[in-house]
């Protein structure tokens, strides 16, 4: 099919579908690195114009990279629900886009609507959104997920609480855990980034999450975010595993360079359901989602495994690979890759409502690492912005990170202050079980225990083997 739109008299063209969506794409320093953004701005405009023109339809009838070589989008073709689409078939990405904004785009039918979305169609429509129409399509749209606690209801927002260290060292994991807990961070799940990837210490690291789980009887999960097989290992050494961690990426290419296909995540998905270690939950419901997934644009380029698509668009893809396991929780690692493929704050900022938003036409619980590295042209000033503008949006949960300084992975993202500020601002609370446990008995012997001088001497030393021992306090 032939793509194109005169403009001012010049005549643009598009070679591909592909190449139509990655130059009405805006701006971002990847895909000026791989050399298919548009060239100026008029350009970026008639291949906008051009998108909107184009039905829906279209994407179901020529896919971006063929059904038959790639495993993503034969998952996208094959699990595309022709009776949840029928509502917008008729119409065309900018007709879509207009529908969205409306009224009658409620939470009820965007919710009914997902499953006949692809990710393609969540891509484009975004293409032709300014930052007010993603933030407020999203922040329609409520999904809700549940293990322990319950992940995503309107006026709730959630917190990883993410305790890395340098050295996988306890006493300093644990120091980062307690101060996190007491500030009220951790709801949607205590989540550590490993030194070193190994069943080993995977397993010592989710025993002594559970270890502090158990005693103050905190609602929320565990996870260590190795190799989806170092888990796999790990539960087959007996470890307390919650939520199954894995990175994806949107083609099969880039999930292979990470090690991954959809077989082995189905493996991983039903040994974590296997071992059924989900709560009731506030509702009266037993917690079944197990799946923690991460993203970030850019990833399919950096292993050049993006087949000259648009990296926003292939971020979207992702989401189809996480959507088919019912994740728990879906994050964004938005400015970790680098200033290589997001440039500045302004791009960062584009790219995180983009990713939230199709994430969530998706039908999928998203968070976002609000973050930049060190060489990027961002800043906190920044990050408080894009946390402000994601937390109107109606964002599932954000980072929790030590004066919001990795020291571990070395990078930029949200303090347990900010998690404090934004829901002060915006009036949100945390998930209704975390919040339950913060107004009760073991928040206060948590907060009690922490002065005492054995929990010194527990910080300094073997943190699972020493909770048992410490006294319980009398409040």
């Amino acid at each position: 099919m032939h793509y194109g739109h005169t403009l001012g008299g010049i005549r643009h063209s598009f070679v591909s579908l592909g190449d139509l969506m990655a130059k009405a794409t805006p701006f971002r320093s990847g895909d000026a690195l791989a050399g298919i953004a548009a060239t100026s701005a008029e350009e970026r405009v008639a291949a906008q114009y051009t998108l909107a023109g184009l039905p829906l339809q279209h994407f179901l009838d020529e896919p971006l990279i063929p059904y038959e070589t790639d495993e993503v989008t034969r998952l996208i073709v094959d699990t595309h629900d022709a009776i949840a689409f029928s509502p917008i078939a008729t119409l065309t990405v900018g007709e879509f886009r207009d529908w969205l904004l409306s009224s009658d785009a409620n939470g009820e039918r965007l919710a009914a609507l997902a499953p006949g979305i692809t990710p393609e169609m969540a891509a484009a429509v975004s293409k032709l959104m300014r930052v007010q129409d993603l933030i407020l399509v999203a922040a329609k749209i409520s999904v809700v997920t549940r293990f322990r606690t319950t992940v995503g209801l309107p006026g709730r927002l959630s917190t990883r609480l993410q305790p890395n260290h340098p050295t996988d060292d306890p006493a300093g994991i644990a120091a980062s855990l307690l101060d996190g807990l007491l500030l009220g961070s951790g709801d949607a799940v205590i989540g550590i980034n490993p030194v070193s990837d190994n069943p080993s210490t995977v397993t010592r690291l989710l025993r002594m999450i559970d270890a502090v789980r158990e005693r103050f009887t905190i609602p929320t999960q565990n996870c260590v975010l190795a190799h989806i097989t170092t888990q796999m290992a790990a539960i087959e050494q007996g470890a307390s595993l919650d939520l199954l961690f894995q990175s994806i990426a949107g083609t099969e290419a880039a999930n292979s360079s990470f090690g991954i296909n959809l077989a082995l995540l189905k493996e991983g998905h039903e040994a974590a359901q296997s071992l059924n270690r989900g709560a009731v939950c506030a509702d009266g419901s037993i917690g079944r989602n197990v799946m923690y997934f991460e993203t970030g644009q850019g990833s399919a380029l950096s292993a050049n495994a993006h087949h000259n698509i648009d990296q926003q668009t292939l971020e979207a893809r992702a989401y189809a690979v996480a959507r088919a396991f019912s994740p728990m929780l879906v994050n964004t690692v938005v400015g970790f890759i680098g200033p290589e493929y997001l440039y500045d704050g302004k791009q960062i900022t584009r790219a995180a409502l983009e990713d939230h938003f199709c994430g969530k036409l998706l039908g999928l619980p998203l968070g976002c690492d609000i973050c930049y590295t060190n060489h990027a042209e961002a800043d906190q000033d920044d990050m408080d912005a894009l946390l402000t503008l994601l937390g109107a949006a109606g964002i599932n949960y954000i980072m929790g990170v030590p004066g919001a300084d990795d020291i571990m992975l070395n990078y930029q993202s949200t303090s347990f202050h900010d998690a404090l500020y934004i829901r002060k601002l915006l009036n949100l609370r945390p998930a209704p079980e975390f919040e339950s446990w913060l107004n009760g008995e073991s928040f206060h012997r948590l907060h009690h225990e922490a002065s005492l001088p054995a929990f010194e001497t527990l910080l300094d030393t073997n943190v699972e083997t020493n909770l048992a021992r410490l006294p319980s306090a009398t409040i």
